[in-house]
């Protein structure tokens, strides 16, 4: 299991790379599904709580994964049964979402999420032993998920104050290990043009999902017989801010920033943290404000209206702190379209809900158009 070549030509996702994709729609359907549910009951704290920490171990697991294949994926049989062991452990992690939402049971989550990192740790010991040039690196890699897995298991026994303090030292040192194990060794050898393309592809699979979630909100609608001029406009709205998100995202390559500075790619990596939970979250907030103009959910124009208001916000604001060099004046103008989507959020019982999202999905537009104008000049 040597390393890969990161100047190979035509690196792309592999076969078995979609299909573990696979497995991780189901669980962030899950987990967006459990964060619709709490928002719809008027829980935000309870929600936005329990989806940044679900969602942390499922985005962490597959970036773990991803960086790992993209350095030391040979496809022989050993890779392929270990990879079926985390796919595996997603599925028991997604099976485990509910009961850590609703009973704050994290028992299953915690089972799903080890089994998906011991068996990279395996990984990691055969990269070691095939690799001698990159052995530090690797072994440093092993001890530390390793260790900071432990932890995790010992957590279940903590509650209250203590058991949300762990998580937060506990998060951290899931995020210290890729640093001690990358500074201290020699860096691993992944892609950069494999690693921008299953970001890329990661984030069809939650924009797909935002497109799952409006379906299934307006088929729930139609089966009541409810369906509305302004539940329909909400849902239309939807599907085209989900096309402004994909263009605003997939504009810019970020293959050649991420081999220039390994610092960078940290920061580029982390931020995907907040971009994937966001738009998944969107979906969630979407559903909301079909089912409170549905009636099916007891909640306000103005708490619909920022449940997808913030989760648009953080993308784009993430997204546009991410992309700041291509653009200098972007960054200024994506966070006063942020602070009007927040505003017409605020004005959504004045404006009535399904106007109030054309409003931001118009303000998405613009600036969008603006960027893609911007770049058209700077060819030129």
């Amino acid at each position: 299991m040597s390393g890969r070549d990161p100047g190979e030509t035509h690196r792309a996702s592999t076969p078995l790379e979609l299909l573990f994709d696979l497995t991780f729609v189901v669980a962030v359907a899950e987990a967006a599904t459990q964060l619709e549910h709490a928002l719809a009951a008027g829980h935000a704290v309870h929600a936005l709580a329990g989806y940044a920490v679900v969602f942390f171990g499922l985005w962490w697991a597959w970036v773990n994964f991803t960086w790992f294949a993209s350095a030391y994926d040979t496809d022989d049989v050993a890779y392929r049964l270990l990879t079926l062991v985390q796919m595996a452990g997603v599925l028991v992690f997604a099976a485990g979402i509910p009961a850590a939402f609703q009973h704050f049971d994290y028992a299953t989550v915690v089972a799903g999420y080890v089994i998906m990192r011991l068996a990279l740790v395996a990984q990691w010991l055969r990269a070691a032993r095939s690799d001698p040039a990159g052995r530090a690196g690797t072994l440093r890699y092993a001890a530390g998920i390793t260790v900071v897995q432990l932890g995790w298991i010992g957590s279940l026994w903590l509650t209250g104050g203590p058991g949300r303090a762990s998580f937060a030292v506990l998060a951290a040192a899931e995020l210290a290990v890729p640093v001690w194990a990358e500074f201290g060794g020699r860096a691993t050898p992944w892609h950069p043009g494999h690693i921008s393309e299953r970001y890329g592809l990661f984030t069809i699979i939650v924009l797909g999902e935002v497109i799952a979630a409006i379906a299934a909100a307006v088929q729930t609608a139609l089966g009541h017989r409810r369906a509305s001029a302004g539940l329909l406009t909400v849902a239309a709205a939807g599907l085209v801010l989900v096309f402004a998100l994909w263009w605003s995202y997939f504009k810019h390559s970020a293959t050649e920033r991420i081999r220039d500075s390994l610092r960078w790619t940290f920061v580029w990596a982390l931020a995907h943290y907040l971009i994937f939970a966001a738009v998944a979250a969107l979906g969630a907030g979407l559903q909301v404000a079909v089912g409170s103009l549905d009636h099916a959910d007891r909640v306000t124009p103005v708490f619909a209206a920022f449940t997808v208001a913030i989760p648009l916000t953080t993308f784009m604001v993430v997204l546009g702190l991410l992309n700041r060099t291509s653009v200098p004046a972007g960054i200024r103008l994506t966070l006063l379209a942020a602070a009007l989507i927040l505003a017409t959020a605020a004005a959504a019982s004045l404006l009535t809900l399904p106007a109030s999202i054309v409003i931001m999905v118009v303000l998405v537009a613009l600036l969008l158009a603006y960027y893609l104008t911007a770049a058209h000049r700077a060819i030129r």
